[in-house]
């Protein structure tokens, strides 16, 4: 066996697993230093644990690699806890560079009202409520013969990996409008380069078998991730150095309402 075979055997599974932790810890370690998840998008953590409680479910019909199991249930931890710690240092009410939801935000800035403000709401109650009832309706769909079909279980996966699949994509449309990558963090972005690399690796290399949805959305999502990185590439570029000014805290402010940052 070659050194590249053993490394994907060995190192590649044992990277899946970690890469939640290597991926947010810095953005948890953050927000609960600052007190404030002002300019967080809560919307990450909703994709991220609903793609992951898909992929627990999917896994009891499809049984897949274990490495990717213990990825989402991983992911499922550490996104519990990055929600957790965003809604406990959220911003009062009104205050400047609040959490961002874009582009997926209200009317206010050209977007849609989401039904009922789902996913927006002031009181923390109804977040892991939602999640709540989430895994109990599979739950119970798990436990009736439902669960036996396999379209039902297909339906599980796709869905899943779907759901991970456009994470990127707010962060590419914000940067679009924004016509910047400012907020972006390059460490994320890094992180996910690399993990587009490994993953695609272990999943076209390694000897187990790995169902095509995982293949056909992680070559989605590796190409989404690439784009943000020709994106942040493009609009560094274009972006002039800033001459230093004498107002200070003033100049400093009004750049900062414009600032997007989705991790």
């Amino acid at each position: 066996m070659s050194l590249i075979q053993l490394a994907l055997e060995y190192g590649a599974p044992v990277f899946l697993i970690s890469s939640p932790l290597t991926s947010y810890a810095d953005q948890i370690l953050s927000i609960h230093r600052t007190r404030s998840s002002a300019g967080f998008s809560l919307d990450i953590p909703l994709i991220m644990l609903v793609a992951s409680i898909l992929k627990v479910f999917y896994w009891f019909g499809e049984y897949y690699s274990g490495a990717l199991l213990a990825q989402a249930l991983v992911m499922i931890v550490v996104q519990a806890t990055l929600l957790k710690v965003a809604l406990d240092n959220r911003p009062a009410s009104g205050a400047k560079n609040g959490i961002e939801h874009t582009p997926f935000s209200s009317g206010s800035d050209g977007g849609f009202v989401r039904p009922y403000d789902f996913w927006q709401w002031r009181s923390t109650k109804p977040y892991w409520l939602f999640l709540g009832y989430f895994v109990a309706i599979l739950t119970v769909i798990h436990l009736t013969p439902i669960s036996d079909s396999e379209t039902y279980i297909s339906i599980l996966g796709c869905v899943g990996l779907a759901v991970e699949a456009i994470l990127p994509i707010p962060q590419i449309f914000a940067n679009h409008r924004s016509g910047s990558c400012k907020g972006f963090r390059v460490s994320v972005l890094a992180s996910w380069l690399l993990g587009d690399t490994m993953k695609m690796s272990y999943f076209f290399c390694s000897g187990e078998a790995i169902p095509w949805s995982f293949k056909v959305c992680g070559m989605f999502q590796c190409v989404c991730d690439f784009y943000l990185g020709f994106q942040y590439w493009m609009f560094t570029r274009m972006t002039p150095r800033a001459p230093v000014s004498s107002q200070g805290n003033e100049d400093r402010w009004g750049q900062a309402e414009k600032d997007i940052r989705m991790n």
